[in-house]
């Protein structure tokens, strides 16, 4: 969204928020000119793109400015906070991936992210089976992130228990450069580099960047760098081409977790088995992508993505050497190359006709990965933490072919219908290339079909006023890492283990104000999940994590978010998600333990809010205050352990000077100003009782940005 102020204000309004702030003497103005309009937002997430108040579903639009506005630029969870209902939460774990859930959709995960598919440039960083990543994703160079919830993230396949689309500005205009650095508390340090512009009918960004932290816990260093790149052309005036191209490469220690007690004694406590094995990840990945899109004739279009890239992790785990001992141990060092690609060719068309406007979209979405994976143990005779001898060896496939059709028609003046249907088709197949004794074969193949089917319809109530209501299906497969292995240390892919099903409503409304003194937006969305046959976990022995099907589960809540320009001066941006999230039936693990029917889902919170203002009091000047607020999260599936509930605010000014053709952007910020001690994410469900990683207490950033415009 622009988060620029409206060009004018009343005095009225401005010395109430002045008053407010404890800000007296501000210079108010006698006369206020009339805001300007609302910048029009067009929401791309959607197959048919719409503007954001006539989106059919639940969606918010970060700008990009937005994004890099007075932060660190390296994790998502810098910026989605005003997000409602997504549960972002950083590890402070470089090693491992943020902890992520939309609506309680992919609370389990225990590392990465699963049951949410994330795209960047219209390249999937989710894999057919749904397991995800957010590591290469350059926030320097984002335009725009939108995150869809609800029930039309079903049309996005399997695991779309939401979706977040990020999108690379795109280079226009005079040639420009930027460069930055920041500095703050534990050692981190970043330095990024940015060119962008257009030269010759091709539009260009790219940008480079390193950051690097000492970690707050011991074991928690990190060296991340991201190289990223845009260019777009058109070949003539009814197409555009454009290539995507980035690399990510991450050197991380991995601090793992605490017990409660631990925590309790020291915030910055690390168990003995990440410091003994010397628990640490790399990982280097290289994509690139080629977009095509083409007008053909009146109103029809056709667009093309293609794309490919290699990720390769080498990750030492805290696994104790004892609990390697067992036949049947992948030992504690995994070993990944992966090479993956794909395309999504998609046609659409516009018609106007005496019954209404109809819109049609069509298209196939196909993605293939190729995995080799290998375990060895981590330790050689009496030395830990290093490569020892193999325990595991395979070669696994994951696809998918996914159909899919969507038709939107505009039936009466005020009212729309919108239809959609994707038959998904995700495959895996194994290779076992290790046998032992006591590790007999596990080859075996998978496949799970489903329609996915959504019908939204909206109502405009008045020009700036929009209702809708929407049913949907969905469903998430389990993981490679799920499927791996039976009960029992039997042999070859859990075949037995389902995927689970899922029929979602939402109902919303959405709002633009515009008055002499004040403009802003609000939505409200009411939305219930039930599933059926929710993967959980079976059991852990002999070195094996299992899973299993339990009954079903409910997940409902509310929505609840703004953005108004109370003056030309002061914003003020809120959000508030309530979230009953619960088994609604009980369900015995292979070892005997039963979880009650009512539990709350593991990883999610019942509420979460956020409260931000941010005021420009002259042209160059800006100074925010934001809070955000998370409730107790459970931490496991019988409800015994909760991360406490907590409340944290932060401090940011900035100042920009400018001098001829040079811009200099210097910017501060203050996180956790009271120096809370609370609990930043929890491993769900972890095996030992180490669900807790904490957060920092009171942390500091500086930094500037210098740009040059040719």
């Amino acid at each position: 969204m622009n988060d620029r102020p409206p060009p004018g204000c009343s005095s009225t309004a401005l010395a109430l928020a002045a008053g407010l702030l404890g800000l007296p003497g501000i210079g108010l103005a006698q006369e206020a000119e009339a805001p300007g309009p609302l910048p029009e937002v067009t929401v791309r997430s959607t197959l048919l793109a719409s503007p954001l108040e006539q989106a059919p579903a639940s969606v918010t639009v970060v700008d990009g400015a937005r994004v890099r506005d007075r932060q660190w630029q390296v994790n998502l969870s810098e910026s989605l906070a005003a997000v409602p209902g997504l549960l972002l939460q950083n590890r402070q774990n470089y090693a491992q991936d943020l902890q992520l859930s939309i609506r309680g959709q992919g609370a389990r995960s225990t590392f990465g992210v699963r049951g949410i598919q994330i795209y960047v440039d219209g390249i999937p960083a989710t894999m057919p089976d749904g397991q995800g990543q957010t590591s290469n994703i350059d926030l320097a160079s984002v335009e725009r992130i939108e995150v869809l919830r609800g029930p039309y993230s079903a049309l996005y396949g399997n695991a779309s228990g939401g979706v977040i689309n990020i999108y690379t500005e795109r280079g226009e205009g005079r040639p420009e450069v930027h460069s930055s650095f920041t500095v703050g508390s534990n050692g981190q340090k970043r330095l990024g580099l940015k060119a962008s512009g257009e030269s010759h009918g091709v539009g260009y960004v790219v940008s480079a960047s390193r950051y690097l932290t000492d970690g707050y816990r011991p074991q928690s260093a990190a060296d991340k760098n991201l190289f990223n790149a845009r260019l777009d052309t058109q070949p003539d005036e009814d197409s555009h081409l454009t290539l995507v191209a980035s690399h990510t490469a991450i050197d991380a220690k991995d601090p793992g977790g605490v017990t409660p007690a631990e925590w309790r004694a020291d915030r910055r406590a690390v168990a003995q088995g990440p410091l003994d094995y010397d628990a640490r990840k790399s990982v280097s990945q290289t994509q690139a992508g080629l977009g095509y899109e083409r007008r053909i004739g009146s109103g029809s279009a056709l667009r093309l993505m293609v794309y490919a890239g290699r990720r390769e992790t080498t990750q030492y785990q805290a696994t104790p050497a004892a609990a390697q001992r067992p036949a049947t141990s992948a030992g504690g060092v995994i070993a990944l190359q992966r090479d993956y690609g794909g395309l999504d060719l998609r046609w659409a068309a516009s018609r106007e006709t005496s019954a209404g406007r109809f819109e049609l979209a069509t298209g196939l979405a196909a993605n293939i990965t190729r995995e080799d994976r290998q375990g060895y143990n981590n330790f050689i005779g009496s030395r830990y933490g290093v490569m020892g001898a193999l325990r595991r060896d395979e070669r696994n496939t994951l696809g998918n072919i996914d159909p899919y059709v969507q038709a939107s028609w505009a039936f009466a003046p005020a009212w729309k219908m919108q239809a959609g249907l994707r038959w998904s088709n995700v495959s895996f197949e194994s290779h076992d290339r290790y046998m032992a004794p006591g590790n007999g074969d596990d080859s075996g193949n998978a496949a799970y079909h489903r329609l996915l089917p959504v019908v939204t319809l909206q109502h405009q109530l008045d020009e700036r006023t929009h209702v809708y209501a929407s049913l949907g299906s969905g469903f998430e497969t389990p993981t490679f890492n799920e499927i791996s292995y039976r009960p029992a240390g039997l042999p070859g892919l859990n075949f037995g283990l389902r995927p689970a099903v899922s029929a979602s409503a939402e109902a919303g409304i959405r709002q633009r104000f515009e008055g002499e003194s004040m403009r802003g937006q609000w939505a409200a969305a009411l939305f219930r999940t039930q599933t059926r046959d929710e993967i959980v976990a079976a059991e852990n022995a002999g070195g094996r994590a299992t899973y299993q099907n339990a009954g079903r589960t409910r997940r409902q809540g509310m929505e609840l978010s703004a953005t108004a320009w109370l003056t030309r001066q002061l914003k003020i941006e809120a959000a508030l998600t309530l979230l009953d999230a619960r088994l609604r039936d009980g369900f015995c693990d292979a070892r005997g333990g039963c979880i009650a029917a009512g539990r709350r889902i593991a990883g999610t919170a019942r509420s979460q809010a956020y409260l931000a203002l941010d005021w420009r009091p002259a042209q160059d000047w800006s100074l925010g205050l934001d809070w955000r607020q998370v409730g107790r999260v459970a931490a496991n599936d019988d409800n015994s352990v909760h991360a406490p509930g907590y409340g944290v605010a932060g401090l940011s000014v900035g100042h920009a000077m400018r001098l001829g053709a040079w811009t200099l952007n210097a910017f501060a910020r203050l996180d956790n100003l009271a120096d809370r001690k609370y609990v930043g994410s929890v491993i769900v469900n972890e095996a030992n009782g180490r669900y807790y990683e904490a957060a920092p207490g009171r942390q500091w950033m500086a930094g500037m940005n210098l740009a040059y415009q040719f």
